[in-house]
């Protein structure tokens, strides 16, 4: 099944997506479309910028502060676990952060802290599904697959002040 993409300027640098046939986010990336092919390798990315503007508005719209939510349909694939890991990402709350173990426990894996990071850093639809939101233990950045000066930015402009990674 092909997917169409687009790769547009944002106020954080340029921004990639891919969206299915009716219109749910499968891929976002900061960065350009090879990036974007890195998260999707395995899927065919046909060029559609039409068939994404609605997606690149609410994007656009959230990193210039000027919308404080998606209403986008996601369609990530994944293992199941990997899509539980995804679907609290969700869940966590603008403004709020949350650790790699408290995820854990949420996902009903207490103790796999290292596993909810291995499914946080597979995450193929950044910023939509919030992995920017999971921090370490002690209140660090750690890891974030888009760079650690972008997720502070995020968490910024969500209104959360962190430490340096």
């Amino acid at each position: 099944m092909t997917l169409y993409r687009d790769t547009f300027a944002t106020a954080a640098g340029p921004f990639s997506l891919a969206i299915d046939a009716d219109g749910a986010v499968v891929g976002a990336v900061f960065g350009e479309a090879d990036a974007l092919r890195r998260r999707l390798p395995d899927r065919t990315l046909g060029v559609d910028a039409e068939r994404c503007a609605g997606a690149r508005r609410q994007v656009q719209a959230y990193l210039a502060g000027e919308r404080r939510d998606f209403t986008l349909r996601v369609a990530a694939r994944g293992t199941p676990f990997q899509e539980r890991v995804w679907a609290a990402l969700r869940a966590i709350p603008r403004g709020e952060t949350c650790s790699y173990g408290e995820l854990a426990a949420r996902v009903g894996r207490p103790g796999a802290a290292r596993a909810v990071g291995a499914a946080n850093a597979r995450n193929p639809v950044v910023l939509i599904v919030p992995c920017h939101r999971v921090i370490a233990a002690g209140g660090g950045l750690h890891g974030y697959a888009c760079g650690a000066e972008r997720k502070r930015w995020l968490l910024a402009l969500e209104g959360v002040a962190v430490g340096r990674a």
